[in-house]
């Protein structure tokens, strides 16, 4: 099966694979790794034993509201298991909570802690929710894996990454949210295009 594509992605902490990637992964391999078996992952693993699998095996990791789910010191743990499964290329593609921007939300709109922030797929956000996990979910699960943890700036985010093995790393916000590409080695013209980043 692997051999009909050019590269993989470890899709970390996804849930199940209805819930799409970014199209920039379109045409490679979609490999899922969970700690919830329910939602069918490829691998049951807990991120924080990411040392355990083969070094050096993926092309990138994609991690979409996951590392919120650890303790800043495991955070550490997870970023560096990414840097044992990873290429010498390859990058991680990390989405976080973007715990600077809702500060200041709840400062200049002068919100209380259970106050509606916006409406997602699952249901209505609220700031809480962005704290320390989604209520919801918690509750009806009563896996407390689903609760944050930890939480992250730019610049607190940039800075592990960086201590972890990535010295090249790009950074946007938006919608309370951090995106973050970080590579092991500066990228090739290809994964720049792809990942439409600066091409210089």
């Amino acid at each position: 099966m692997a051999g009909q594509y050019l590269r993989t992605v470890l899709n970390v902490g996804g849930s199940h694979k209805e819930i799409q990637i970014p199209s920039q992964y379109n045409g490679w391999q979609h490999i899922l790794l969970d700690i919830d078996p329910r939602g069918n992952p490829d691998i049951v693993c807990d991120a924080r034993e990411l040392m355990s699998l083969n070094e050096k095996e993926y092309d990138a990791v994609y991690c979409s509201h996951n590392l919120e789910h650890y303790y800043r010191h495991d955070v550490r743990k997870v970023l560096l298991g990414f840097n044992h499964i990873l290429k010498s290329e390859g990058f991680v593609h990390v989405r976080v909570p973007d715990i600077d921007a809702l500060m200041k939300i709840v400062v200049e709109k002068k919100m209380d802690i259970d106050d509606f922030l916006y409406q997602s797929a699952a249901g209505p956000i609220t700031v809480r929710d962005v704290i320390y996990g989604y209520g919801v979910e918690i509750e009806r699960s009563g896996n407390d894996f689903f609760a944050h943890k930890t939480g992250f700036s730019p610049k607190s985010l940039t800075k592990i990454l960086n201590e972890c093995g990535f010295p090249v790393i790009y950074v946007g916000c938006g919608n309370i949210e951090i995106d973050a590409l970080a590579f092991k080695s500066k990228p090739s013209d290809y994964i720049k295009k792809l990942c439409n980043l600066p091409m210089i």
